[in-house]
């Protein structure tokens, strides 16, 4: 028997024309970027669907990434396709919470537009993020350490993988020593922020303002934290993941270990990109896993699914 985790991605996945087929087709994902238009008073669809460098921006990828992610979702709910427990990477985490049951669209879309915008202003000057490639993770963290300045690690991607972030200076001269380590690369990302830092704790401070004036729903799944790489079922204590989580690493290697003891044998990744499947074969390559970006992709997941029942 199938046992299946939805995982959302986050920032960086974002391009011209994603999720187009899905509003065109299912007045489900209409919904919600109507929804989207409205909170943030900016046209989704002139946002997503022509070319413009705001998409590139935080504060309006933010609200686009997680547009397309509940709009997708939203469609396969509709088909009957659910979920045993959902995760999401850093901005995909509120898509996986609204999943869950925690969240309404809303709610979800109105927070991450102030999320981006709060993020974008507690480092307005900037800062760097960088991939290390195969250095182990002990090393990473005492280069970090070791390092004079701002810099500590954002993401534990998967084997191999892990992305440092602080102030561009000190992330820098960390990736040097890392090569000497022994890194086999270390990429600069493109990205408006060092996020997953202390950097942010002042955004954490302004959105946890924010979610004192939302209700976080019954949890009808589980749900993973980012900052934890733990099981969620207790509403009382999202909050306080979600302020944490702008500040804290991302530690999705760990979640994905943890889906994968509690007996989750398929992933469906739902959104734009294929990033987090390349993880899942680092990770876990004995384990099934699905991507739906378009629609031609949901429907040979139903069909696959459809054969599973007979």
């Amino acid at each position: 028997m199938r046992k299946i985790a939805f995982i959302f991605p986050g920032q960086g996945a974002q391009y011209t024309g994603m999720g187009r087929d899905f509003y065109e087709n299912f007045d489900r994902a209409k919904e919600v970027f109507a929804i989207a238009g409205k909170v943030s008073g900016r046209s989704m669809e002139e946002l997503i669907f022509r070319e413009n460098e705001d998409l590139h921006i935080t504060k309006y990828t933010q609200i686009a990434m997680l547009t397309v992610e509940l709009a997708i979702l939203r469609v396969l709910e509709e088909k009957g396709v659910t979920s045993f427990v959902n995760a999401g990477l850093s901005l995909g985490e509120y898509a996986a919470l609204t999943a869950s049951g925690g969240l309404s669209i809303r709610d979800a879309l109105e927070l991450v537009v102030k999320r981006g915008e709060f993020m974008q202003e507690a480092v307005p000057t900037g800062g760097a993020m960088t991939a290390v490639l195969g250095l182990e993770a002990d090393a990473v963290e005492k280069i970090c350490e070791e390092t004079k300045g701002i810099v500590s690690v954002a993401n534990y991607n998967c084997p191999g993988q892990i992305v440092i972030s602080g102030e561009e200076k000190a992330v820098n001269q960390a990736a040097e020593k890392m090569k000497e380590a022994g890194a086999k690369r270390c990429m600069p990302l493109k990205v408006s922020g060092p996020f997953h830092t202390s950097m942010l704790e002042e955004a954490g401070k302004k959105l946890a303002e924010e979610l004192e004036h939302v209700t976080v729903g019954e949890l009808t799944a589980p749900y993973i934290s980012n900052v934890t790489a733990e099981y969620v079922l207790d509403r009382e204590e999202v909050k306080g993941l979600l302020k944490r989580q702008i500040s804290s690493p991302v530690r999705w290697q760990q979640s994905v270990e943890l889906m994968a003891a509690e007996g989750v044998n398929t992933f469906i990744e739902i959104g734009p990109k294929k990033t987090l499947s390349g993880f899942l074969k680092k990770i876990v390559p004995q384990l099934e896993s699905y991507h739906v970006e378009t629609v031609e992709d949901m429907e040979k997941l139903l069909e696959i699914l459809k054969t599973d029942a007979k």
